[in-house]
């Protein structure tokens, strides 16, 4: 019998507006309702596995402080809402899947990867174990429509999280006084993303690969501190550290797989909540390109190789993130997300996700500081970024206890796509031994 979890009169479940970039990723999945349209993440835990019936039952009850994730969209195109589903059902979201020995954990991880969701559902979490008796894994899977990177995240921290997570920067309040400028800085950044994009060349570039419609997750990982003392050694962030050595990773990859890429450009989601905005609903944030030195020149005089040297990545990298920091900036995004109509935003997010503009997804998330499920521990995390028709692949950087992990996520068929965690860790040791002092 379904297990349901009903609404009571201390704990009503809210309607809820649905936001741009909601209503952008709901007409998206109208107009291509062949394409996926979910991200999510992996935990993975030490000890023995829940069953099915404790993990519902546990679900159920961590659910009275995630109302919004029983929710559905009423209300048609136009102005659609979140309003509570009368016919939620745990069961219809919690899964299982159950690897057959040892050898059988890679093929039940990517079973929970590549399942459907239940029709009419938004979000599952599937139960991955029977591969060790003390290990086991967690997979959350939503609809982009329902959340960004940063909603989930704070899901992740309801569900499991113990401890405060990283602080996430976010911009001060306004001030109506500042509204005028407000506007017009808001105004001039979207004018400045959007003519950047109708500038990249028109032909679509050719993915080196016929797509078999299977994802498949490779992960790697590496001391937080080596990426923060990387950035701060020049005056930027682990973030900046992170995007560097992926380009040094992709230049690599490039190299060993035969895939020349002359141009690389990754889109970079920027959460633009305001500091009061906490709910674990809806999408808050601006996507911004980004392009990544994977060739880079060098400067005059300097020796040919010296182009592609990890420091001078880092500097390129920096130059544009630099100004992504600015208050002002950071501030007009907030004022594009909360104001942008829904006919040039969605055109915006449609936009910087084709391949002709951008061929990377690159997120970045602080999760928690550390996380369990009853006596179980969590020992890491896998986000699982959007995957984008004509992507090279999605990578999702992780902050979670002492450990910044990185994810990529591809289709089955990219070229040598198990080898880019080990190259992204190499190009990290790289900018660590660069920036060393002397």
């Amino acid at each position: 019998m379904p297990v349901s979890v009903p609404s009571t009169q201390s704990d009503p479940l809210p309607s809820h507006p649905t936001y741009a970039g909601d209503r952008a990723f709901l007409s998206m999945e109208r107009r291509h309702p062949d394409i996926r349209w979910d991200a999510g993440g992996v935990a993975y835990l030490s000890g023995p596995p829940p069953s099915l019936a404790d993990l519902r039952a546990y679900v159920g009850f961590r659910l009275s402080k995630l109302p919004l994730l029983t929710s559905r969209v009423e209300g048609g195109s136009r102005r659609p809402r979140w309003r509570p589903d009368a016919d939620f059902s745990i069961d219809r979201h919690v899964h299982e899947v159950v690897a057959e020995g040892p050898e059988g954990w890679d093929a039940a991880l990517h079973t929970a990867l590549n399942a459907p969701f239940a029709p009419g559902t938004y979000w599952g979490v599937w139960l991955v174990h029977g591969h060790a008796p003390d290990e086991y894994a967690l997979c959350y899977r939503f609809h982009h429509a329902c959340q960004d990177g940063s909603a989930a995240a704070m899901t992740f921290r309801t569900m499991l999280g113990e401890g405060e997570p990283s602080a996430r920067p976010v911009p001060g309040k306004g001030r109506l006084a500042g509204l005028p400028r407000r506007v017009g800085t808001a105004v001039g950044l979207a004018a400045m993303f959007m003519a950047g994009s109708l500038t990249v060349p028109g032909r679509r570039p050719v993915v080196p690969f016929a797509p078999t419609g299977e994802r498949r997750l490779w992960r790697g990982r590496v001391p937080a501190d080596a990426l923060r003392r990387v950035g701060s050694a020049r005056g930027g962030s682990a973030h900046d550290a992170h995007l560097a050595a992926l380009a040094g990773a992709l230049s690599a990859w490039s190299a060993r797989s035969g895939v020349p890429l002359p141009r690389v450009t990754a889109l970079l989601p920027v959460d633009a909540r305001r500091p009061d905005e906490e709910q674990t609903w809806g999408n808050r944030c601006i996507a911004l390109p980004l392009e990544l030195p994977v060739r880079t020149a060098p400067d005059r005089g300097a020796r040919p190789q010296d182009g592609d040297s990890p420091l001078r990545r880092l500097e390129h990298v920096m130059a544009t993130t630099r100004r992504l920091r600015g208050e002002a900036w950071r501030q007009a995004f907030q004022d594009l997300v909360r104001l942008m109509p829904d006919r040039p935003a969605q055109w915006y997010l449609r936009r910087m996700l084709s391949p002709r503009v951008t061929q990377v997804m690159a997120t970045s998330m602080p999760v928690a500081d550390k996380g369990s499920l009853g006596n179980t521990q969590v020992t890491g995390v896998a986000l699982l970024p959007l995957l984008v028709p004509g992507h090279l692949f999605g990578v999702g950087l992780s902050f979670f206890g002492s450990w910044a992990e990185v994810a990529f996520v591809s289709d089955r068929a990219l070229p040598l796509g198990e080898l880019l965690p080990e190259l992204w860790e190499q190009a990290v040791g790289e900018l660590e031994g660069a920036s060393a002092p002397e």
